[in-house]
Parts: C-alpha cells; structure tokens; sequence
C-alpha cells in the first residue's frame, strides 16, 4: 500500500488564540506536517508541551504581537531547520524550512504590503524577489521542494470573490502576480488548482461584512510543489469547517496529499 503525506498550511493568527482549535483539527484530521503563520508569539512562549502532547514535534520563528511561522511533524527531522532563508535583516519572522525525508518544506509568509503606493508594497515585492532567487538555487539541491503558506497574493480571478472590488490592490496587482508567476516558472505548481482547476473556493475571509456568510474571499493560502512531485501529489483542497468556529481565524487550513515522500 503507497504511503501518503498530508501537508497542511493555516494562518492561525495568533496561536495563543487558537490553540484550542488547533489541537480539535489535528486530533481529527492528523495530518503529517503541517505549516502555520502569525503565530504572532516569541520562541519563549510557543506552545510546545501542548504540541508534543498532540504528537508532533514542533519547530518555529516566532516573533512578538506580529508576523512568526512553525511548522509541526510527526516525524522529528534530523537536520536543524532553517529560519530567515531571505537577506531582509528587519527582523521579521516570516520564513523557516525544514527536510523532511528529502523533500524541502518551506513555509512562508508573505508581507501584506499595505497599498501599492506604500513603502510596504516596494518590500513586499523585494522580498518576493528575493524568494524567487532562493527557490532557485534550492531547485539545484533538491528535485522535492514544497512550497507553502500565506501567499497575500490571489493568483487568479477565479480566486477573488469580486474581482472590480479588488482590482489593482496588493493582493491581486498585475505586479504582484507576475512575481509569482516567476515561482511558477522556475517548475513550481498549484497544487489545488491541478486537482480542481474550476473550483472557486477560498481560503481568507475578512472578519468584517459577513464576509465568510456570504463567501465574499480570496484564496490567498497556497501549497506549491515542484514539478518533480506532479505525479505524486494526490489530492489538493480547503477545509472550511475551522472557520465556522467562534473567534475564528480570519483563514481556514489549506491541505494537499502526496504519495512516497
């Protein structure tokens, strides 16, 4: 019987918060590796009893009140993974990867960019930049290389609830896009569009407006994977049930499921 990876992404914003939640989802859908942003806590402060409890090994960069990314394992890696991948020396917790069985997960979090006419949108397309040319050169060491987390880009139209609403905004600019076609193009998919290339779903709701009542999204969540893994990758979706929880996360967990890694 083929051995099957579960690889999930979720911003939690804030794990202090959502601690709770976050222990009932891995308790009922025990996913292999899973990867979180805007845990939005310090090292000193991450919650790793209750994480060894759940039968994970927790590995993080975290960063007081803002930004901070973990990922969680069942299986403990045996090479010490690897934080602030990218050259920004400001000190923000965006990025760590760890080796998992010869497969490079790296998870990010991309900066928001505030507007397009900030300072913000400029750093937020560096940094994209800057993580193209990491891929890159990682794409030379590691035929398996998974991509992950809270994009704050929706690739495409089909991902906006109202497109004209969000035209040219950070999350959606034709600039914005473009670098992350250049991931694309170094052989990186969507996992969750090779296996539903017409759904409409979405992975981020504004807590404002009803929005996740009335599905006003964007799918912004994404797991990408090298093209090496095409044909193992089973299966890519969205789970919307741990939105539907009482003081939510504004995003809901993104999953895909590969086979031999």
């Amino acid at each position: 019987m083929t051995k099957q990876t579960t690889i999930a992404s979720w911003n939690v914003n804030s794990i202090k918060v959502r601690m709770p939640q976050l222990a009932d989802w891995l308790v009922a859908n025990k996913p292999d590796i899973v990867a979180l942003q805007e845990t939005k806590t310090t090292n000193d402060s991450f919650p790793v009893n209750e994480i060894t409890e759940l039968g994970y090994s927790a590995y993080f960069n975290g960063q007081k009140t803002y930004n901070g990314v973990a990922i969680l394992c069942r299986e403990a890696v045996t090479q010490q993974p690897e934080i602030n991948i990218l050259p920004m020396a400001d000190g923000q917790a965006r990025t760590i990867t760890i080796i998992h069985n010869n497969t490079l997960i790296v998870n990010v979090y991309v900066p928001n960019g505030s507007t397009i006419e900030s300072e913000k949108y400029l750093y937020k397309t560096a940094w994209l930049d800057h993580l193209t040319a990491y891929l890159k050169e990682q794409l030379t060491k590691y035929k398996n290389i998974v991509l992950l987390g809270d994009f704050n880009i929706a690739p495409h139209d089909k991902d906006i609830h109202d497109v004209e609403k969000w035209q040219n905004s950070v999350l959606c600019s034709d600039l914005i896009r473009t670098k992350l076609e250049n991931i694309f193009a170094l052989g990186f998919y969507d996992t969750f569009r090779q296996h539903q290339p017409d759904s409409t779903e979405f992975s981020w709701w504004d807590y404002r407006q009803a929005s996740f009542r009335r599905d006003m999204g964007l799918r912004i969540d994404l797991i990408l994977a090298s093209s090496a893994m095409t044909n193992i990758c089973h299966d890519s979706y969205i789970d919307k049930e741990p939105r539907k929880n009482e003081r939510p996360s504004d995003h809901t967990p993104v999953l895909a499921v590969f086979n031999d890694i």
